[in-house]
């Protein structure tokens, strides 16, 4: 295709139908290399022209601006020079090449052509005549081809657009009455518009409330939170409009007192004067104080825990709070111990706790926090509840006063250790006194522990204050560490030795009837009767361990204060008579309470422990026997741990008595409270290797044919023995950390989670024996006579003759052989005993 290269075709070109389309599209093409080649320099150009608009140069430290005005000029010369040596004027061919692919046919190429054959047949010519007026048609509808310069993809981080915002910003502010050179320019925004305002008012944002735009505002008065902020803009030349307000005491601005802004504390009138001056008046809404009041009460929950229920109400939310707890000294009893002046203490400070998610204008919670450890408790103290909001206003309710709830110790000599725990706490000054009370404690104390290690760790607690007082380091960190141990005491004292449920029932009806003597108050009276029901369910679980395959009897109700031997009770009976007792003491009739609880306790004397024969095996027997096996060695490897405390403690106490400071001996003799020996660091990590060695045991009886596969007893069993699993690989750790009281905390946690689970898989074959009973359609019937025991179980073809053998009439086996053991361990734990009384009790226990 030859084209002539010429601007613009004459009349008698080819191309002349389309000469205004192909002229713009060479204009397009011409605009569109230019921007090519300058988008870049100009950009640059923009960005700093707006930063010299705005005074940058005068903000920038010493030559700073001089480096920076060179950078640009820099970048913009050679950016231009590269974009100049790129450019390459547009051709007609061009042009006309780019046209041409527009349009269908391609008729700018068809006009340019000659006929190349036949050209002297007049046939052939009149066709080729006639396609080249059809293409001369075509080509006079031809439009122009835009630009394309496809800027975006030689921009990516799009500075072209920066630069444009950046100008327009400059033009639009920077006029007179603002900062910068381009202020009072000849045909700035400014001097265009004339004098202008803008305003906003921003509430703050905890109120969820949006923000206003004062210039849309039409109505004279409006109402807004307090705490909002009033922002307001002037343009134009200064003291053109002016500020009248009566919200705030004053008004913030900036150095050109046209940027204005002041926060709405009050109610009061905004007031613009000036072209286009507006006035409102503003109510402000006072944000209202968060208020809390105390739902009753601090009470004692079981185990001790103090309970507090309240309520928090804010207009905008309470977003937190605090019960603050101070000793009440008018009311405290100044007897005994607590005569002296106590040590200062803070405030007690216990933070409330507030809803993770949802509305907190009105809050209802219960805080729990068990205190019986702070030494303020069970002493009257003042609680006042305090409510935070979002702005920082406080409230607070109205102080009460109440006992401080901690727990209760009802063995007298563990109360004893409580309170002289609390007399040291209170001062150091009753060092001394408690010393000599705790020697007094030791005075014929013979069979006076229900613990009896506890003589030995008294004298050790009185060897570690007298030694520190005569070398007066009985810091308050020493004093701390000593009522720690004393806690732990009371608590070994107060259920360490509940060796069988038996005692455990037997303690508890004792309390209660005690407390049902002397009228003690409702909430001891609740504590008391749900350790009854413990102590209940769990011997009555003993019951069931001594007879495995007897099944209780949902018989009818018999009288339960008969004489009959072979009457009928069951579990769900002996907890509504419980029940009973308990509503009697809350209606005050306590003489009925009182005659109750004795039929409730003749019956439970009569129980008897017997052991069943016959009947089929039941699916996970044998499991059921590992996991028996598994608990009795746990209880035996917590002995142990225990009997290593024990020592430990008893070794610190004589090293107390007989050794001078800086004079211990090597391997754990003579160390200081909290360090082991050698030999005791060796025995740890055995006991940690064999506590390990049983938890996997466990872990494979969790994957044999356990009973109750797929029912809820089944599922609650295998969840409990996984926390025990769990509390085995703790207490092993703790064991290897060489911290016995951790480790013994574990192994009672592994302990419970096992009866736990045992538990679970009794109900689990009992069930199953019923349904397996149902299907083969037998009757179930009342106890009569010797055929059944006072649960109503059967005993099998040879009625009270099971595999107990010849046992004594009323007599435990298991509880006499506990007895036993018990007795060894005592005997064992006494250092005074020659070396082979010693060897000969520890090859007595050491089968077991």
């Amino acid at each position: 295709m030859a084209v002539e290269k010429r601007f613009t075709p004459v009349p008698t070109d080819p191309l002349h139908p389309a000469a205004r389309a192909l002229r713009a599209t060479r204009a397009a093409m011409l605009a569109e290399r230019a921007a090519r080649a300058l988008w870049l320099p100009v950009s640059l150009a923009l960005i700093a022209a707006a930063l010299w608009a705005f005074d940058l140069h005068t903000r920038l430290p010493g030559d700073a601006a001089l480096w920076v005005a060179g950078g640009f000029a820099l970048a913009i010369l050679v950016s231009l020079g590269i974009g100049l040596w790129r450019f390459r004027w547009p051709a007609w061919a061009e042009a006309v090449a780019r046209l041409d692919r527009t349009l269908p046919g391609r008729p700018l190429a068809t006009l340019t052509d000659h006929q190349a054959i036949n050209a002297g047949d007049p046939a052939s010519a009149a066709i080729w005549e006639a396609h080249r007026a059809r293409m001369s048609a075509a080509a006079a509808r031809a439009r122009a081809v835009g630009p394309k310069p496809q800027l975006a993809r030689r921009d990516p981080y799009a500075l072209r657009l920066v630069a444009l915002t950046a100008a327009a910003v400059a033009i639009l502010f920077a006029v007179p009455g603002q900062q910068g050179p381009l202020a009072g320019m000849p045909g700035a925004a400014g001097a265009a518009i004339g004098p202008s305002w803008e305003g906003w008012i921003m509430p703050p944002g905890y109120t969820d409330r949006p923000g206003l735009y004062l210039n849309e505002i039409e109505r004279d008065s409006f109402e807004v939170p307090q705490g909002s902020r009033v922002v307001l803009r002037f343009y134009g030349a200064p003291g053109a409009l002016t500020l009248e307000q009566s919200l705030d005491e004053g008004v913030r601005a900036d150095e050109s007192g046209q940027a204005l802004e002041f926060d709405a504390r009050r109610s009061g009138r905004i007031e613009i004067d000036g072209p286009n001056g507006r006035a409102w008046d503003v109510a402000v809404a006072a944000d209202a104080l968060p208020q809390i009041t105390a739902d009753g009460a601090m009470t004692r929950a079981r185990g001790g825990v103090a309970e507090q229920v309240f309520t928090a109400t804010d207009d905008y939310g309470v977003q937190s709070g605090e019960a603050v707890i101070t000793l009440d000294m008018a009311a405290l009893d100044r007897r005994y111990g607590l005569q002296v002046d106590p040590e200062p203490r803070d405030p007690l400070r216990l933070a409330l706790p507030m809803p993770m998610s949802g509305a907190r204008d009105s809050v209802t919670e219960t805080l729990r926090e068990d205190l019986s450890l702070h030494p303020w408790a069970n002493m009257p103290v003042r609680v006042v509840l305090t409510a935070t909001d979002a702005a920082g206003q406080t409230g607070e309710s109205p102080p009460s006063t109440t006992l401080l709830p901690g727990r209760r110790f009802f063995e007298p000599s563990a109360r004893a250790l409580i309170e002289l725990r609390r007399d040291l706490l209170w001062s150091r000054e009753n060092a001394r006194r408690s010393a000599m009370l705790m020697r007094a404690m030791l005075h014929r104390s013979d069979n006076a522990f229900l613990f009896r290690g506890a003589p030995a760790m008294i004298r050790g607690a009185v060897a570690f204050i007298e030694t520190r007082l005569d070398d007066d380091s009985f810091t308050p960190e020493a004093r701390d560490e000593l009522a720690q141990d004393l806690w732990d005491l009371a608590l070994l004292i107060e259920e360490g030795e509940l060796a069988n449920a038996r005692e455990r029932l037997q303690r508890a009806r004792d309390r209660l009837d005690e407390a049902m003597e002397r009228g003690a108050d409702p909430a001891e009276i609740q504590e008391l009767m749900d350790e009854l029901r413990e102590a209940t369910r769990d011997y009555m679980e003993m019951l069931a361990e001594q007879m495995p395959d007897a099944e209780p009897e949902q018989g009818d109700q018999r009288d339960m204060g008969g004489e009959d031997e072979g009457q009928t009770v069951t579990q769900s009976q002996i907890q509504e008579m419980m029940d009973r007792i308990q509503e009697l003491m809350e209606e005050g009739r306590m003489e009925e309470a009182a005659e109750l609880m004795a039929q409730l306790n003749a019956l439970l004397d009569n129980l008897q422990m017997q052991r069943g024969e016959g009947g089929e095996s039941m699916p996970g027997g044998e499991a059921m026997e590992g996991l028996g096996d598994t608990l009795g060695d746990q209880q035996s490897l917590a002995d142990e741990t225990f009997e290593q405390l024990q020592e430990q403690f008893g070794d610190e106490g004589q090293d107390g008595q007989q050794s001078q400071p800086g004079e211990g001996e090597q391997d754990g003799e003579g160390s200081q409270p909290g360090e082991i020996g050698k030999d005791t660091e060796q025995a740890l990590q055995e006991l940690a290797e064999r506590q390990r060695a049983l938890r996997e045991r466990l872990r494979d009886q969790q994957l044999e044919d356990l009973p109750g596969e797929g029912t809820a007893e089944g599922e609650n069993g295998l969840t409990a023995l996984e926390e025990a699993n769990r509390a085995m690989e703790r207490a092993a750790e703790a064991l290897e950390q060489g911290d016995m009281r951790g480790a013994l905390e574990r192994q009672a946690e592994a302990l419970d989670a096992l009866r736990e689970g045992l538990r679970e898989f009794r109900d689990a074959q009992t069930a199953d024996r019923r349904e397996q009973q149902g299907s083969e359609g037998e009757q179930q019937t009342e106890g009569q006579g010797t055929g059944r025991d006072p649960l109503g179980r059967e005993l099998g073809s040879e009625g009270q003759q099971g595999e107990m053998g010849s046992t004594l009439p009323g007599e435990n086996p298991r509880a006499r052989a506990r007895e036993l053991m018990d007795e060894i361990r005592r005997r064992l734990a006494e250092r005074e005993r020659s070396e082979d009384e010693r060897d000969y009790l520890d090859r007595l226990i050491e089968p077991y």
